[in-house]
């Protein structure tokens, strides 16, 4: 927005509306005598000659998308998690995803080298200091996520190894969790919302005796709120190995709940 003087002046020029609102705001500054009237209407109005508005970068939101399946595309946890994060982009169309293939691109399991770098020793070896900072990735990864979706299958009454091997890498104390005066206190930030995609071959919810094998949804919500994620969320299909009408009669629930979100 600029502002001209009367074109009889040989003096004319142009002020833009922040020169403006520098002269009619600054304390001690007078204003030039070669200005139009309405240039001092406009100051004499200061109101209407505010700053330019500032538009702050509006950062998108961002999906974190972890599946750990072996089954590529005949996983039901892999198909529910594709399901949650289509429902939570339609609702934040903007929205960035950063996904996290375990069962594909699979972290190594935390050995004695792994623990002599965490506490400074240097690394001869390129592939674990690439497995290293792959598992600072996946911190940041926590860190930088508004929505976490975790595709996670039950194997042997837990959890994949692969995602275990995950957990393994971002429960870190100092990072993820610290030790207080009242024991261990997450320090994932709060407002976090995580999704859990979960498939089962058996039963265990309910009054079912499996139940006390459940050592998957259980452990999950566990360690994730140990590091400060307690809004959980599991959308479940269970008995999926009671024959194929019941698988199929479960997933359809399992998606219906998805589509409820």
């Amino acid at each position: 927005m600029s502002f001209a003087v009367s074109s009889s002046d040989p003096s004319t020029r142009q002020m833009d509306g922040l020169e403006i609102y520098r002269l009619s705001h600054e304390p001690g500054v007078v204003p030039p005598s070669d200005i139009t009237p309405s240039c001092r209407q406009i100051m004499g109005a200061r109101q209407a000659c505010s700053p330019p508005e500032l538009h702050p970068e509006v950062v998108p939101m961002r999906i974190l998308h972890i599946d750990s399946s072996i089954l590529g595309a005949y996983s039901v946890s892999r198909a529910l998690s594709a399901q949650i994060v289509s429902r939570q982009v339609a609702a934040n169309p903007s929205a960035k995803l950063i996904y996290r293939d375990l069962a594909t691109q699979p972290v190594s399991h935390l050995s004695a080298a792994h623990i002599a770098v965490f506490q400074g020793a240097a690394s001869t070896d390129p592939a674990l200091g690439e497995d290293v900072a792959a598992g600072r990735a996946f911190i940041d990864d926590l860190f930088a996520a508004d929505i976490i979706v975790i595709g996670a299958p039950m194997y042997n009454f837990s959890l994949a190894s692969q995602l275990k091997a995950w957990i393994d890498r971002v429960c870190v104390a100092g990072k993820t969790f610290q030790y207080g005066p009242s024991g261990p206190e997450g320090l994932l930030p709060p407002g976090k919302k995580v999704f859990i995609a979960s498939s089962r071959g058996g039963v265990y919810t309910g009054d079912t005796p499996a139940a006390a094998l459940d050592h998957h949804e259980s452990y999950l919500r566990g360690v994730l709120a140990f590091i400060g994620l307690s809004d959980v969320t599991v959308i479940r299909a269970e008995g999926l190995n009671f024959g194929e009408e019941a698988k199929a009669a479960s997933v359809a629930r399992a998606s219906a709940e998805v589509a409820a979100l």
